[in-house]
């Protein structure tokens, strides 16, 4: 089994919990709103890293970072990007498996035309009332299933 880590809209600040839940994965997906360098490095440091760029990535470190990703990891192409609003593929068409965003900080997991979308929320600063969340794509025998955690942080 492959086990990819998902994290979203840290923000600057990648917590101890979010380091402890994604210690044992194979790559890391960090679906943007990043807002600094240090966060990729730590992140790269667990596990292989693919990153995208969200609305608050700025400056020149972020440039390096790009807006969306195709990746495929044992036969299943992924699709990265921040906001699932500016998605612009037909993701079935283009035979992804899964769509991983972030943005909302809310988590999510709903199978869509045949389509996996994941959301895994925001592991950085709480935002509203929302959990603080990261997620999981795990990949066994050709299939694929996505796993929502909340961490639990004071």
């Amino acid at each position: 089994m492959t086990t990819i880590g998902l994290i979203s809209d840290t923000h600057g600040l990648l917590r101890p919990e979010a380091r402890v839940a994604l210690r044992n994965v194979d790559r890391i997906i960090h679906a943007g709103d990043i807002c600094n360098a240090e966060v990729l490095a730590a992140l790269a440091d667990i596990a292989p890293l693919t990153a995208v760029r969200g609305n608050n990535d700025r400056g020149a470190w972020a440039q390096a970072v790009p807006e969306r990703a195709l990746i495929e990891i044992d036969g299943m192409k992924l699709y990265v990007l921040h906001d699932l609003h500016e998605l612009d593929i037909d993701p079935k068409a283009a035979g992804v498996k899964a769509v991983i965003t972030g943005h909302s900080h809310r988590p999510l997991s709903k199978m869509e035309n045949g389509v996996l979308y994941v959301n895994p929320g925001s592991a950085g600063p709480r935002r509203f009332r929302l959990p603080i969340s990261l997620g999981f794509l795990e990949i066994e025998g050709g299939q694929l299933r996505a796993r929502l955690q909340t961490l639990d942080v004071d």
